[in-house]
């Protein structure tokens, strides 16, 4: 089968005095919104060229149909398909979620207290059959407090506009219109008479706050807040004790919080604090006191309160550590619950407010894991909690755990029906030092039968953006390639926070290049210490992975076998340029912006992987996208794709594969996205296997 070309139209850019040639710029449409929640809209030409990769990925890839059936069912049986979670007990009901054997979406069950019958108040599984969708995702799935009312958004597209419906439990009778357009959260008041959500702009950003009440025009909506920031999105959430509505706006970087009380018949928001910027705050409210999560004075974040009636004057709760990053506080009558992450390790501390002892809470051997608590009941007055810890080589168990007594019972741990031996794995911390002498924590999981003599492959993992910072959980798909010798690394390089604000300061705006350099980093310490060699590494990221990815391969292609970006921001300098797009402008403090500023230009057009395609040999490449993603636009893997087919002076593969009914989270449903793993995965395995040589 011939290798799809796409046609060339030739333009000529031009910013702050500099000109490049964009050969395929000609596929992105001025309409491309409208594209996204209709495909019939797309370019026919455009369209025809995505079948036609597809057609050509699959042919590629039939060498690997049977792995790809093969590793469904596998990794499909490390899942325990009628699973139950653990209850939460609201004031009258206990409320849970299970799956089933033949189902791809989830139900929501409910039990009245001191009852033994059980209440099916939403089958996503027969949901979706009503809507008779391909794609089907749901925003938000809550109950009002008086435990009568469902409130849930759909998104049917994959484009994340997500439609709001109101109805009944007791009958399932629709109260309101469909309320289209808005980001999917809800959050309902506690008299139950209203719904609070944000609104779409004609952007896809969401820039105003609404109040609906239930059973009334939708059109009669009342507008609480519009954003007048360009920058900033907003959105609404009730506090903890109910009392207060917080609406958050803000960025990546800068935040602002207005409130106002929850009885308020008439909302008149009040601005907490104005924004500076890269002063980022998070808000409660408990027991006349509202508490602050915040990095002003303190780069890695403190907690501070004060009171309801006099929001000036703050006392220091959790005081700021160097080199720690300070985690959230849940607080409960009589204990105060709270994370911090150091080195890209997490821990949990919790705090007796009677005695004010504070000490960790320790409840695993394994150096590398991820705890983490959760309330068992709505009511703050407790002191029992559930508790869970995984790892990238242990499967979840979680502990009802008594915090007076200290004593906790297993009540739950995951099920892997085909078996699963812990002991059977490796997990190591190490670190490397990045071209700058900055020392990088690496996370290494293996098989114990992998030899570390250079022979094996290995999947080194990036992202490196936003402050997001990489988990160190228990993934039973990744069996899959650790039972086949392929190591699996994760890179926590900069541009996350898994060493502070610091990290993401790094690894941002014209200090961008730190994160492929620390990537880069990372792999040359791997292939020096013999857990793999050059051109045995798998590299493998989406989103701004994508980026990191698309940049990397650039500039060390030697070091990759093959490649798999995800839904890949890989035309980042078009992107930028352009601030109609949803993302753009909002992620000017992250990655520039490249239209006011050359300096940013420059930098960003330095990088870009679009812009720095080379005529050389590059690895492998599996290369996926969804056509109505809004956050990474299909245009730039389609893009990249054609102009690298052009370019690369290989026979090595280049694939492109576009769900033509999805968003950036790929399928919909638990099958479907056991299938897009398996696709990447038997990409990956053929490699390594010499099955796609």
């Amino acid at each position: 089968m011939k290798k799809p070309i796409l046609k060339k139209i030739k333009e000529i850019k031009k910013c702050h005095g500099i000109k490049w040639e964009d050969d395929y710029s000609w596929i992105h449409q001025k309409n491309i919104l409208e594209v996204l929640q209709n495909n019939k809209k797309l370019n026919k030409e455009v369209k025809n060229y995505l079948i036609a990769e597809n057609k050509y990925a699959d042919y590629k890839l039939q060498k690997t149909n049977k792995l790809q059936k093969s590793l469904f069912k596998e990794i499909k049986g490390r899942i325990k398909l009628d699973n139950t979670s653990l209850p939460f007990k609201d004031k009258d009901y206990e409320y849970w979620t299970k799956t089933v054997k033949k189902g791809n979406y989830p139900l929501k069950i409910r039990r009245k207290i001191g009852s033994k019958k059980e209440e099916i108040y939403w089958n996503g599984n027969i949901e979706k059959q009503k809507h008779n969708s391909n794609f089907f995702s749901t925003g938000a799935i809550t109950v009002s407090p008086n435990d009568k009312l469902l409130a849930y958004s759909l998104d049917l597209k994959g484009s994340e506009y997500y439609s709001i419906f109101i109805r009944q439990i007791s009958n399932k009778k629709f109260l309101s219109q469909e309320i289209k357009n808005t980001s999917g959260s809800i959050t309902f008041s506690p008299d139950n008479k209203y719904i609070f959500y944000s609104k779409l702009d004609e952007n896809h950003r969401p820039k105003s706050i609404y109040r609906h009440e239930i059973g009334q025009d939708k059109n009669a909506d009342l507008l609480i807040y519009k954003e007048k920031n360009e920058r900033f999105n907003v959105s609404i959430g009730l506090s903890s004790d109910d009392k207060y509505y917080f609406i958050y706006s803000g960025d990546h970087t800068t935040s602002e919080i207005s409130y106002f009380p929850a009885k308020q018949k008439e909302p008149k928001p009040l601005l907490f604090k104005k924004a500076k910027q890269n002063i980022i705050y998070s808000l409660n409210s408990w027991k006349n006191y509202f508490y602050i999560h915040t990095n002003e004075e303190a780069e890695d974040f403190k907690i501070v309160r004060c009171k309801h009636n006099d929001i000036k004057n703050t006392e220091e709760v959790v005081p700021a550590k160097k080199g720690v990053l300070i985690g959230g506080i849940t607080i409960l009558k009589n204990w105060m619950l709270r994370s911090e992450v150091s080195n890209a390790l997490p821990k949990l501390f919790v705090k007796n407010l009677t005695t004010n002892i504070e000490e960790e809470l320790i409840f695993c051997d394994e150096k590398v894991y991820s705890p983490g608590i959760s309330l068992m009941q709505k009511s703050r007055n407790t002191n029992k909690i559930y508790i869970e810890y995984d790892s990238p080589k242990s499967h979840s168990k979680v502990y009802q755990y008594n915090l007076k007594s200290k004593k906790k019972k297993l009540i739950k741990e995951q099920v892997i029906p085909s078996g699963h031996n812990p002991d059977d794995y490796i997990v190591e911390r190490k670190e490397c030092k990045s071209h700058d002498g900055k020392m990088i924590p690496l996370t290494i999981t293996r098989h114990k039968n992998t030899d570390i003599d250079g022979n094996a492959n290995l999947l080194l993992y990036g992202y490196g953006s936003y402050g997001s910072s990489m988990g160190l959980g228990f993934s039973s798909t990744r069996l899959s390639l650790l039972n086949r010798n392929i190591i699996w690394v994760t890179a926590h390089i900069r541009g996350g926070m898994e060493k502070g604000m610091q990290w993401w300061q790094d690894g941002k705006m014209l200090k961008k290049k730190n994160t492929f350099k620390d990537y880069i980093s990372s792999a040359n310490y791997l292939i020096k210490n013999k857990y793999t060699s050059a051109g045995k590494i798998i590299g493998m990221g989406g989103s701004a992975g994508g980026l990191l990815m698309g940049a990397v391969v650039n500039q060390k292609p030697e070091l990759f076998l093959g490649i798999v970006m995800a839904v890949p921001f890989v035309d980042s300098l078009t992107t930028n340029l352009d601030h109609s797009l949803p993302l753009t402008i909002g992620e000017f403090k992250e990655f520039g912006n490249a239209k006011r500023y050359k300096s940013h230009f420059k930098y960003i057009y330095s990088y870009a992987p679009y812009n720095n395609i080379k005529r050389m040999n590059y690895p492998h490449m599996l290369i996926t996208t969804s056509l109505s993603d809004n956050r990474v636009l299909f245009d730039e893997p389609t893009k990249y794709t054609a102009k690298l087919r052009e370019y690369k002076t290989d026979q090595n593969l280049l694939l492109l594969k576009t769900e033509m009914e999805a968003g950036h989270g790929g399928k919909s449903g638990r099958d479907g996205q056991i299938e897009d793993i398996a696709q990447d995965y038997s990409f990956i395995i053929g490699l390594t296997s010499g099955l796609l040589s």
